[in-house]
Formats: structure tokens, C-alpha cells, sequence
């Protein structure tokens, strides 16, 4: 069993940046995928960018790539999402996820955290 807690959402202005955490417990496996998703209202549940924990393979939707950076710390066991230039567009829910391969598909993280609100304004 995985726990996955996000947190350092909040309000942000557009063009600002914001560091999310995914402090990540229980069982994991060498080569599982730390990903991160969002939610805007009305809106399905959008890939944002993934890690491969044992390798230093990181891949990134389109929409937040040169913007947003996924990096780790192994000894804390926490993921992180750098968000800088937000928009307004990147408001949502944030979520971490984890999963067993490589994927752009929520389907394929079997385990999630409660997610962190960002609200960017403009």
C-alpha cells in the first residue's frame, strides 16, 4: 500500500511560480512512476508530468513543458513539481500519482494522493 500526500498549493499570480510536494509512503517498487496530474473544474483529470523514481527519465505534457520541472529528493522521499510561469489556464487540482510503467494515462496510477488546489490569477 502507497500513501502520497501533496502539498504547497495556493494562490498565485499569473507569470509566478509555486513548488508542489508529494511526500510518498508504504510500499513502492525500484522502477515505479511518481506522476502528476491536475483537475480544473468541469474538466477530466490532465497528465502534467512523470518520473521514472529509478531513473533520471522525466516526461511532460506538451502545455507545461520549458514551465514546469519534476525533480526528487530519494532521502526524503518526496517528488516535486516546479511550476513557474504559471497561467491562469493551470489552475486546478494537483495531484500525484503512482504507477507501475511508463504512461500519459491516469488509468495506469493505481495509487493517489488527496490533491493541492493552485489557483492562478490573472
Amino acid at each position: 500500500q502507497v500513501q502520497l500526500v501533496e502539498s504547497g498549493g495556493g494562490l498565485v499570480q499569473t507569470g509566478g511560480s509555486l513548488r508542489l510536494s508529494c511526500a510518498v509512503s508504504g510500499r513502492t517498487f525500484n522502477n515505479y512512476v511518481l506522476g502528476w496530474f491536475r483537475q480544473a473544474p468541469g474538466k477530466e483529470r490532465e497528465f502534467v508530468g512523470a518520473k521514472l523514481w529509478s531513473l533520471t527519465i522525466t516526461y511532460y505534457a506538451d502545455s507545461v513543458k520549458g514551465r514546469f520541472t519534476i525533480s526528487r529528493d530519494s532521502a526524503k522521499n518526496t517528488v516535486y513539481l516546479q511550476m513557474n510561469s504559471v497561467k491562469p489556464e493551470d489552475t486546478a487540482v494537483y495531484y500525484c500519482a503512482v504507477g507501475s510503467r511508463r504512461s500519459y494515462a491516469a488509468s495506469d496510477f493505481g495509487s493517489w494522493g488527496p490533491g493541492t488546489q493552485v489557483t492562478v490569477s490573472s
